[in-house]
């Protein structure tokens, strides 16, 4: 007996009623979906609180469906049309038709020091670059600015927490969690560089 394999078109549809029935039923914690972008496709995750992860093809999807699974909740789940509006802002972001992003963001995957250095870092304006002991100071920490690097390497929202505007002192690129070269088209984009 041959069972026909279903098409792409069906299995989108199945997904995409498994998630609205899982978000009906208060099953879905972490909605996830990609993102074309010049930098490469995108995984961009929220929860009910909003945008938890953005990752950048150079980190393994299932690594970060994982990490959000054990750091946030198991219920994770491709849900496209939960991530519209992240994904229209986006969108807009690479187009260069935005210069601020209005998303909620759920920070529950930073804490402490690395969190005050990632809400210093989200007042860096478009278009401007600060460096780690500037946003160490503003983090409440002025002698910190090793562990502000650190916070900034391992930010879980880059591009909307725009840590790509953060540079060493010496004005060079620096690490990016990306990679410097998305780094640099960050701001190059923003006519920072």
């Amino acid at each position: 007996m041959n069972i026909p394999t279903p098409t792409e078109d069906t299995m989108a549809r199945l997904r995409a009623s498994l998630a609205e029935r899982a978000a009906a039923e208060g099953l879905l914690d972490v909605a996830y979906a990609t993102v074309d972008s010049p930098l490469g496709t995108l995984t961009i995750a929220a929860t009910p609180s909003g945008v938890v992860r953005i990752a950048f093809d150079n980190e393994r999807q299932d690594d970060v469906l994982a990490e959000l699974a054990a750091k946030v909740s198991p219920r994770v789940l491709s849900a496209p049309a939960r991530l519209d509006e992240a994904r229209r802002e986006l969108d807009e972001y690479f187009q260069g038709s935005r210069t601020a992003f209005d998303l909620p963001l759920d920070w529950s995957l930073s804490t402490g020091f690395r969190r005050a250095v990632l809400n210093a870092t989200q007042r860096i304006p478009y278009a401007a670059t600060s460096t780690y002991g500037i946003v160490a100071i503003a983090a409440g920490s002025p002698k910190a600015f090793r562990a502000a690097g650190t916070a900034l390497a391992t930010n879980p929202i880059p591009i909307v927490v725009p840590c790509h505007r953060v540079l060493p002192a010496s004005g060079v690129l620096g690490q990016y969690r990306g990679g410097a070269p998305r780094k640099e088209q960050l701001l190059r984009l923003e006519g920072a560089r």
